[in-house]
């Protein structure tokens, strides 16, 4: 079995080329059960945010498994492979178990150590076994991966500094207020970066905003979003005086709010503190605010020295994590070994039945005249010598196919017992049972398939429905 990632990412492709291989939410387990049904491929996880849309599978040979996939995503966007051969990655085995462990807990995230993408890592993969779409290696890969992640931010912090602007703005006030329950926030300009930074002190208990701009139009339209009041500039000091919160973003050429003027603001204000957040470029607030008594101003520097001393904070969390993931992929190789155990250990466990079961039948035909107690007693008896004799050898194979040469051991143990014929039988079995349920899906998608041409009244019209 190995295991393949085939994906785009905010790295490898531009948003205009991400948005063509994004998957709606509501035809992913459709997408999972095509993937499913493809040659090769065992088990699937698709995992699509706005940064990335990433297809895992578990097959059993890597032969043209990129081909395949490749014709997966062709097929399933309608869009030819020539204009997403350059952006698409390919990592396969201890590659692709890495990628997916930094995936997990943020370190190839835009923003790194967010937060976000474990939880859609953990509903892609939730999906999938409702679907049935995973099986025992991705079922043990993606559980091993969740939980690391949730271990390595509760162990690291990384996720505890914020490395935005308008975050770090949020965080500077909580220093002040302690709690922005009950605040007043006064936003001077209506850009994009205001918005953002009273979305958070929304989010964080502010209950009351007001917007002044220059144009009303543009202040109603932005305090809508907040259940805020609109006004204009030339009441900018008399919402001055009720204010807790000032955020300052307008594109205008000199200062907006002076020193002279919040001075006299100040007198009314009792000696409430003032934050004062100023985003502009040029500066919107006199720089000598910062001087005032109960006045806490920061600029769009020091917004960023902060962010800058986060951002320093988060890289040595991620060599911690960069540690715990090399651990967790040494476990998840060592645990894959043993799974070759199970089938010769089943084959030997099976073998040791049938000539236990065999050498009761000579018994009773040697022995007609022992009765249903005493045949009893002998089976026993005779069962726990064999489990007995196999307890060592199966305990010590389990240990030898987690070291080094763990093949070349399993290698001999089915030489040694003559596992060879069970474990070939096994396998062509089970290769029955798989090509059963991919013709019982093709089988489906081809009677679903007729069901929208019946309905539709011609195949052309079932053709563009579907």
């Amino acid at each position: 079995m190995h295991i393949v990632v085939a994906g785009l990412n905010y790295r490898t492709a531009p948003v205009a080329i991400r948005e063509k291989f994004a998957f709606a939410e509501g035809d992913l387990p459709q997408a999972l059960k095509e993937l499913k049904a493809t040659k090769s491929i065992m088990e699937c996880v698709i995992v699509g945010t706005c940064n990335r849309t990433e297809l895992y599978v578990a097959v059993d040979t890597q032969q043209l498994c990129g081909h395949h996939l490749r014709a997966f995503i062709e097929k399933w966007f309608g869009v030819p492979k020539e204009e997403f051969n350059k952006h698409l990655y390919l990592h396969e085995n201890e590659q692709a178990i890495e990628h997916l462990f930094r995936v997990t807990s943020g370190l190839d995230s835009m923003v790194i150590g967010e937060t976000q993408i474990l939880g859609q890592v953990r509903d892609a993969f939730l999906l999938a076994q409702r679907e049935k779409t995973t099986g025992v290696i991705f079922n043990t890969l993606f559980k091993q991966a969740v939980t690391m992640a949730k271990r390595a931010h509760f162990e690291t912090g990384i996720g505890d500094n914020p490395v935005s602007v308008s975050y770090a703005a949020v965080e500077l006030g909580k220093r002040i207020f302690g709690s922005y329950e009950h605040k007043k926030v006064l936003i001077i300009g209506a850009g994009k970066m205001s918005e953002l930074t009273v979305k958070h002190l929304y989010a964080n208990g502010a209950d009351k905003v007001i917007v002044v701009n220059r144009t009303l139009g543009r202040a109603q339209e932005l305090a809508e979003k907040f259940s805020g009041i609109a006004s204009t500039m030339d009441k900018l000091l008399t919402h001055l005086e009720e204010a807790d919160i000032v955020i300052s973003s307008t594109g205008a050429a000199g200062l907006v709010l002076t020193a002279e003027q919040v001075s006299s603001v100040l007198q009314k204000r009792r000696s409430r503190p003032l934050f004062m957040i100023d985003i502009a470029v040029p500066r919107d607030l006199d720089p000598r605010l910062g001087e005032m008594p109960n006045v806490f101003l920061y600029d769009i520097d020091n917004l960023q020295s902060l962010v800058n001393s986060h951002l320093e904070e988060r890289h040595r969390a991620a060599v911690k994590i960069e540690e715990m993931i090399r651990a967790e992929i040494v476990a998840f190789k060592q645990w894959t070994k043993t799974l070759g155990v199970s089938p010769v250990i089943q084959a030997l466990q099976t073998k040791a039945n049938v000539i236990h079961e065999e050498t009761m039948d000579s018994l009773m035909k040697k022995l007609p005249d022992l009765d249903e107690r005493e045949l009893k007693v002998i089976h026993k008896l005779t069962k726990s010598i064999v489990n007995q004799m196999l307890r060592d050898p199966i305990v010590r194979i389990k240990e030898m196919a987690a070291e080094k040469h763990g093949d070349e051991a399993l290698e001999m143990f089915t030489k040694i017992f003559a596992l060879e014929e069970p474990l070939a039988e096994q396998e062509r079995a089970e290769l029955a049972a798989r090509q059963l349920a991919v013709e019982a899906e093709q089988e489906r998608l081809k009677e679903e398939l007729l069901a929208k041409v019946r309905g539709a009244g011609s195949p052309a019209n079932a053709l563009s429905k579907a």
